[in-house]
Parts: C-alpha cells; structure tokens; sequence
C-alpha cells in the first residue's frame, strides 16, 4: 500500500447522502490514515424524478447510477443507505456489498412544529409521506389520519412542512441525525408498533467484486453483526420479492445468546389485514427464508400482489 492512496467513492449528491459518505471519510481517517478520500457526487434518475417511484422502476431509481459509476471505474467505493436498495435483486453483477457500518437507530419518527404525538394528533390531519410500509401502519393504528404522497430528500420535505404543505411528517430517525437535525424529532414510534423498513439505520458499502484494493478498505468498516442481521432481512425480502410498493417491514437484532431475531410483517395498505412472523435462529439466511415462509403461509402474496 503506498504512503498516499487514492480512495473515490460515489454518492447521491443529496445533503444525506453526504453526509454519509463524510462518516466514512471520517472513520476512514482514524482506522486507515494513509488514504486520501476523494468524493464522485452523482444526480440519479430518482433524485430528479417527482412522481412515484414505482412509475420510475422502483428503489433502484436511486441506485444505478452509482452502481454504473463503480463498474465504469469512475468511482471505487459506493455508500448505500441499505433500505434504498432494492430488495427483490441481488447486487448488480460484478459488484458486492463488502462492508456494513455499524447499525443506527431504526426507528421511524413523527416531526410536528407543535409537539403532538400521533395519539393527540387530530381527524384529518395531512401527515407527508410516500412510503406503503408508512401508509399501512398508519391506516392501521391512527385510521382517522390523512397520508399525503411526499417525494424529496429530507431537507426538501422538511422545508415543504415548514411551508405549511404538510402538518406534519414521517422520517427516520437515523436520516435527521446523519443532517444534524434530531431536533426536529418529536416523537419517535417504537418498533413493535411500527415495524422498520429492511435495512434501516444502516450503510453498506459497495465495490466491484474483483477490486482487491476496495474490498480491503470496506472490510476495515465492517460490522458482522450489522451484515448477520441485514441479510436476514434482505434474505426475507428478496423470497418475498419486495419492491417500494410492498407494504413489508422487517427488523433482524442479534439476541444475547447468539441467535438471530427477526419480526416481519406484510399488512394490506387499509391497515385492515396485517401478518406478524418473529422466528429466531443461528443463521441468518434460515432465518429470513423461515420467516418468508411464514409469512407466505399466512398469505402475504396475496397482499403483495394487490398492493402492486
């Protein structure tokens, strides 16, 4: 390894997606000195695109113009929130993810410029968000709230609350704190009453398979615990083929002895229908197969298939 080597990773130029791409550089800093990292900012198609994301080939929207950076070479290293990663395809060819970031909270989060929770929050009240996992639960546990489709990184979404659009949102919690703005949680929702998206909380960074360099700087930030739970969550969601219009949540947590939790769930968009598995097991791909099965069994393509 030379005394000054060049490391280039390939972002959304979103402030988010910044952002993270900083935390990297930062960790890259103290774990490998020796590297310069240079950052490759790129417009997807989904960051221009307004309307909905399904129109527009999914979550992948936000991802193949990275993926094309790091096989073109233009870029070593890509920096992925997981969630934005499709779910129902494997890593584009030639790629892999090689290294998970130690896990964020993954939690969902009420933002309200008046403080109120969502049990104080009144009839009809226009809550932003574009999400089907999102929808569903709030049509299942707050029926008398109005969802109202919202697209744009989360400072844009923010700046349409404060504009008086919106009169109030849904956003992740780890997203407000990657941009310095957890004051802007009001009210964070716990996961057993809204299940997370697969992958939330987390980075993933990906490299061309046969790139020896960028492998062994992405296992430097590697957690195995973070990866053990991804991919039983990602396992889950590729069998049942999620995409952005599945209402599936998913959440893996490595329990004390070892084993691997993970609680899912498939509900119909009206909230009306909701399907709960939570399994454990040693294995994180057992896992997620297991749990997909349960829930096929109880009729999740059913669901999947009439939520688009």
């Amino acid at each position: 390894m030379s005394a000054s080597r060049l490391v280039r990773i390939g972002t959304r130029s979103s402030p988010m997606a910044l952002a993270q791409v900083e935390r990297v550089r930062r960790l890259l800093a103290d774990l490998r000195p020796e590297l310069t990292v240079e950052v490759v900012p790129l417009t997807t198609s989904g960051d221009r695109w307004q309307g909905a994301l399904s129109e527009l080939g999914g979550k992948g929207a936000f991802t193949k113009e990275v993926d094309q950076a790091i096989l073109d070479g233009r870029a070593d290293l890509a920096v992925h929130c997981v969630k934005d990663v499709p779910g129902d395809r494997p890593a584009p060819a030639g790629t892999v993810f090689a290294g998970y970031l130690t896990r964020d909270d993954v939690r969902d989060c009420l933002v309200d410029p008046q403080g109120r929770s969502l049990d104080t929050l009144p009839a009809g009240t226009r809550v932003g968000t574009s999400a089907v996992r999102r929808i569903a639960q709030l049509n299942l546990h707050w029926p008398h709230l109005t969802p109202v489709p919202i697209r744009g990184n989360a400072n844009s979404r923010l700046a349409k609350l404060d504009a008086g659009e919106y009169d109030v949102l849904l956003l992740a919690v780890a997203g407000l704190h990657r941009i310095d703005l957890p004051a802007r949680i009001t009210h964070p929702i716990d996961v057993d009453t809204f299940v997370p998206a697969v992958g939330s909380g987390t980075l993933v960074l990906q490299c061309r398979r046969d790139d020896e360099f960028a492998l062994s700087v992405a296992s430097v930030l590697d957690d195995r615990r973070t990866a053990q739970e991804t991919e039983a969550e990602r396992t889950m969601l590729h069998i049942l083929q999620g995409s952005c219009s599945s209402p599936i949540g998913g959440y893996a947590r490595t329990e004390p002895d070892g084993r691997i939790s993970l609680r899912a769930r498939v509900i119909s968009l009206d909230g009306k229908t909701v399907l709960d598995a939570h399994e454990w097991a040693a294995d994180s791909v057992v896992l997620g197969t297991s749990v997909a099965a349960a829930l096929l069994r109880q009729g999740a393509r059913e669901i999947l298939t009439q939520a688009g």
